[in-house]
């Protein structure tokens, strides 16, 4: 019979007597609230129902994670309900009450539990912000702001000259006063009777709270309308949504324009509307025979979006070869056995709340099965197979149709099951394609048209070694001209195929290479010292390991050049790396020749033991971090590395001719032990840039965090910074940061890391934002004037270092005469893609003053100082200005014209005299 899962929440808002009946709460498997607050004189009672199938033998009530006790506050109630009263004396309840509250549900199936609720105590703060004077003209919008906070959320009024705001004297007339939800107090159309004093009013079930008062000052004059800005502050203009549903979901978008211009500015923004968990395909009750495989399906979603995990009577299902999840919401459980029948939960948390979802699952053990196969052996074959031999069941064996083998590795992170089906006349089985020097643990289940056997006695063998796959990466330096070190990894277990006993490296001079000389060392070596090599010699080595089966093939021959007697940077001394679980403290000594150095580069890598080993990496690329220090540094700690993992460490000299020769570190960070668990670090982290030099940061606590969190640290650096020494951090025990001092439109990336008492968990994901863009705050550079002729010159520029923002203008202002304001002189504007610029149209024999600045989106930054420039007189014996040539040209056009017409009438004249009579 499947669990019918419910949640019915009964919130009486009443004032009720100790002696009535209490504020009811139901704590299910179901959805339901998660936050309740215990107001002073109601008593709270929390109901277990968790829709078993049968009725509870045992409800044990949990307050975060360990079994209440009774006390005077809190009473578990004969009906397994949990009664919790605020004193009797002032009616408030004390301050250990509050935490987290479940119910553990148990019967002969198995165990329940229900979803946390936490209690809260019913609260109201000082406040956090009072109301501040204001003096508005005649006709103007006045604005009074406070802040307060409480449990329940309190409800703010206000109140003028201690008496409630007046009403509208028309009954239809809208009000001028206009009360938000957060606390805000407009004024619309401020007359002279609104003067006086204000103050806001905040309660709830706790207690009531006065602000201080502020003053209203009523001013003569018209309003006038600010210029519109980016800054501008519509105060007449509210939108309000009372009850915030998905739909509402969405950007929107503030405009305010200027009366009778085309001029706006818009704000957006952007409403997230959050949800708690829901279920909406639960997991379904199931009754299987025991061998088969169970699948649970849970799909929920919410906003964030919800984690899932499954418990198993109460706890948290343990995964194995046997039971997977699989996409969160997929829970498999293969070859069902007795012990796995009981009650399955999928749980569904986010920030906001939990659901939870229930599925019993009953294993049917049938009459007349088989026993399970007796006496299974198993013998390695070789390195890659092993032979599998049983008897068939003591009983009922003449009813198997067939068996079925499974097997796993015994150890490692690889539990994946394998399974094989054989026919009903088989005993043996050879399986191939297993790894060698491997431990695999093997059992049969026999199958008859009833069912599934109980899986045999498991059986461990492992396979056979072999030569390695591979040949280890060589990694060659040298620390002086006379010697190379060859240092290796060990090889994964997957490339060694057995224990490796001994390495041989070959090297040979690129002058003879048909001397090649050896040298053999042990297998838990690794790292050799070739010493007594020619310097400035160019030298090729390889690698070989083997097994007690053989040698591997060898590496590829690698080349090293020992350096020269009298131009080499020797490597740093007595290189000392303390591990930690996620950092590591890197000291070194200078080199002998530490006076040639003008400083020291170190870079780290993490390796992961599977890289191809014939291939000679880069000193440098995607993975290596490298950071510049400085000579007198000796000293540095790397941070934000993974616990249990293999990591390279390289620090060298270098000077502005070369780069010296590395000391190098290979090991492994701290394991993570159950004690030294770091916190998690934080997540939904949201930047939003403020301003041109500020960024607000928020983030949420993780959901599952394993110790207490103390405070945070924030890392901030511009994007792409590889500088360590201009890295920010910064500290805040709240879950949000205001970031100031930053520079003005730049890409910041940021990531937050969680602080226990005292451990430091790993930072976050990084998020980028960028701040706004502001005024530039240096002049365009290098102003030049160059003149053209007398009436023109030519303006050329370089931009400016520190433009904060995308030039959009730069604006050239000349004047005649010095000592004229801003606003006389003359401003030619050209686009910001430009860098010169030609100014015409002055006069001749004149002396000009030039300035220019730049401009953003915001506005103009500061100009550049003043330079003048001389226009030369002009030279009439050699030049005409564009007034004299046109004269003389309109001049000419009407003499020629006039001489036309002369000729053309005296012709016609003529004419008429001669013609006959």
């Amino acid at each position: 019979m499947s669990l019918l899962c419910f949640c019915a929440l009964i919130v009486v808002v009443s004032l009720l007597s100790m002696e009535e009946k209490p504020v009811s709460v139901e704590l299910s498997c179901g959805a339901g609230p998660v936050h309740v607050v215990l107001e002073p004189d109601h008593p709270l009672l929390l109901e277990c129902h968790l829709g078993a199938s049968e009725p509870p033998l045992n409800v044990t009530w949990l307050r975060d994670g360990a079994v209440l006790s009774e006390s005077q506050t809190i009473r578990p109630l004969p009906n397994r309900s949990l009664l919790i009263s605020p004193s009797s004396t002032d009616g408030h309840a004390p301050a250990g009450v509050e935490g987290g509250y479940s119910c553990l549900s148990t019967s002969s199936t198995g165990a329940l539990t229900s979803r946390a609720l936490t209690l809260h105590l019913a609260s109201l703060s000082r406040f956090l912000q009072d109301p501040e004077p204001q003096v508005v003209p005649v006709g103007g919008t006045a604005r009074f702001e406070c802040y307060v906070d409480g449990l329940p959320t309190p409800s703010v009024t206000w109140e003028k000259d201690q008496a409630p705001l007046p009403s509208p004297t028309e009954p239809l007339e809208p009000s001028r006063y206009i009360s938000l939800p957060n606390g805000v107090l407009q004024i619309l159309g401020v007359t002279k009777e609104d003067k006086g004093l204000y103050r806001c009013v905040a309660f709830n079930s706790a207690r009531k709270r006065f602000s201080q008062e502020a003053s209203l000052t009523v001013s003569p004059g018209i309003t006038q309308r600010p210029p519109i800005a980016t800054d501008v502050v519509v105060l007449a203009t509210n939108l309000v949504i009372p009850d915030t549903r998905s739909h509402h979901a969405g950007v929107y978008v503030c405009r305010a324009n200027k009366p009778k211009t085309r001029d706006f500015v818009s704000s957006p923004a952007e409403l997230r509307v959050l949800a708690p968990p829901v279920i909406f395909q639960p997991p379904e009750a199931v009754s299987l025979s025991r061998g088969n495989t169970a699948r649970f399906v849970c799909n929920s979603s919410g906003d964030p979006p919800p984690a899932l995990r499954w418990l198993k009577n109460g706890e948290p299902v343990q995964s194995n070869a046997r039971v997977k999840t699989q996409n969160p919401g997929v829970l498999l459980i293969n070859q069902l056995r007795l012990d796995d029948a009981g009650y399955y939960q999928c749980i569904a948390a986010n920030s906001l709340g939990t659901a939870c979802a229930t599925a019993k699952l009953s294993v049917i053990v049938r009459e007349g099965l088989p026993s399970p196969p007796r006496h299974v052996s198993a013998i390695p074959h070789s390195s890659t197979s092993a032979l599998l031999n049983w008897d068939p069941p003591e009983h009922n064996s003449d009813q198997i149709i067939g068996f079925s083998v499974h097997y796993q590795c015994t150890a490692g992170s690889d539990n994946m099951e394998y399974q094989f089906a054989v026919n009903n006349d088989t005993t043996e089985l050879h399986v191939k394609e297993l790894l060698p020097h491997t431990a695999y643990t093997f059992y049969v289940v026999a199958y008859s048209p009833m069912g599934a056997s109980r899986p045999s006695q498991p059986v461990t063998v492992e396979t056979l070694e072999d030569v390695p796959s591979a040949s280890p990466q060589l990694s060659l330096l040298s620390t002086s001209p006379t010697d190379i070190r060859a240092m290796w990894l060990p090889l994964s277990s997957q490339l060694s195929r057995g224990a490796i006993t001994r390495y041989r490296i070959d090297y040979r001079a690129l002058e003879q290479v048909d001397h090649i000389y050896s040298v053999e060392v042990g297998g838990n070596e690794t790292q050799v010292t070739l010493r007594d090599l020619k310097p400035n010699q160019t030298y090729q080595l390889r690698i070989v390991a083997g097994t007690r089966a053989g040698f591997s093939q060898s590496s590829e021959w690698a080349s090293h050049h020992t350096p020269n007697l009298t131009q080499v940077l020797f490597a740093p001394t007595e290189l000392k790396v303390r591990a930690k679980m996620h950092s590591l403290h890197v000291t070194w000594q200078p080199p002998p020749n530490h006076t040639q150095i003008t400083g020291y580069k170190l870079s780290w890598r993490e390796l992961d033991g599977e890289e191809l080993p014939n291939e000679e990496k880069p000193m440098i690329n995607e993975r290596i971090q490298q950071i510049k220090l400085r000579k007198r540094v000796k000293h540095h700690e790397v941070t934000g590395l993974a616990p249990d993992q293999l990591y390279e460490v390289k620090v060298w000299a270098f000077n502005k001719q070369t780069e010296g020769y590395p000391a190098v570190w290979k090991g492994r960070t701290e394991k993570l032990t159950r004690d030294s668990l770091p916190p998690l670090p934080p997540i939904s982290i949201r930047a939003r840039a403020n301003s041109s030099t500020s960024i607000w940061l928020r983030w949420e606590k993780p959901h599952f965090s394993n110790v207490r969190i103390i405070n945070y640290t924030i890392r901030c650096s511009p994007a792409g910074l590889r500088n360590a020494s201009l890295i920010s951090y910064y500290t805040s025990s709240s879950q949000e940061i205001f970031l100031e001092s930053l520079k003005p439109f730049t890409s910041y990336e940021i990531a937050v890391q969680s602080k226990g008492v005292d451990m430091s968990g790993p930072f976050s994901s990084t998020v980028e934002e960028s701040t706004l863009p502001d005024r530039p705050s240096s002049p365009p550079l290098d102003m030049q004037l160059s003149v053209l002729d007398s009436y023109s010159v030519l303006v050329s520029w370089r931009p400016p270092l520190e433009p904060n923002g995308v030039i959009l203008t730069y604006w050239i202002l000349y004047t005649g005469n010095m000592s004229h304001p801003d606003h006389l002189w003359i401003n030619l504007t050209h686009d910001g893609s430009v860098t010169s610029a030609e100014a015409q149209g002055l006069m001749s024999g004149t002396r000009y003053y030039f300035k220019m600045g730049a401009c953003t989106e915001v506005g103009v930054g500061p100009y550049s100082p003043v330079k003048d420039v001389y226009t030369p007189p002009k030279k009439y014996g050699v030049y005409l200005d564009i007034h004299a040539v046109t004269g003389i040209i309109v001049g000419v056009c009407l003499g020629l014209l006039c001489i036309l017409l002369c000729m053309c009438v005296s012709f016609r004249n003529g004419k008429t005299r001669y013609a006959p009579v």
